[in-house]
């Protein structure tokens, strides 16, 4: 976006959702900005997307992904996941996961069901509901009314 060309779009975006709180975000750029990435899904994930330009080749995916922001879910870039998940595995904080776990929680993060999960990783969703209670409880994320576990595990994540 001008007049840089560079942050602009996304240091918009983060204020945009901090002046109107939920408000449904869905981020199309050239570029991986892992610092405004994780700021931007810091508070709430619920309604963030960060979509690649030059990954989205498919206009079907562009719409699925769309609806998923509009009706409060997360929809991200598998590159960006990757990118923020590098950035946590510097500060080893996710460090007590399996690698599967770890995988798991990288498809979590881009918005994935535990069916998607599974098909993606040839797994039964079973197995998946396993990992992802293994996932909360190396977190020590306890059920919760008002928190919502699978979001808190995914922000930990981006933190890490």
């Amino acid at each position: 976006m001008p007049p840089s060309f560079t942050d602009e779009g996304l240091r918009a975006a983060i204020e945009l959702r901090q002046l109107h709180e939920g408000l449904g975000i869905l981020m199309f750029s050239q570029y991986i900005e892992t610092r405004y990435a994780a700021e931007l899904l810091a508070d709430d994930a619920a309604g963030i997307g960060y979509l690649l330009k030059d990954r989205v080749a498919d206009v079907s995916d562009f719409v699925e992904a769309l609806v998923r922001v509009a009706s409060g879910g997360t929809a991200l870039d598998p590159e960006v996941v990757t990118q923020l998940m590098g950035a946590s595995r510097r500060t080893g904080s996710i460090s007590v996961l399996s690698a599967r776990e770890k995988s798991v929680l990288a498809l979590m993060a881009e918005g994935r069901s535990n069916a998607a999960i599974a098909s993606e990783l040839l797994i039964s969703e079973g197995t998946v509901e396993k990992h992802v209670a293994n996932i909360f409880m190396k977190f020590n994320l306890s059920e919760s009314q008002s928190d919502h576990r699978r979001v808190l595990a995914v922000l930990r994540f981006l933190d890490s």
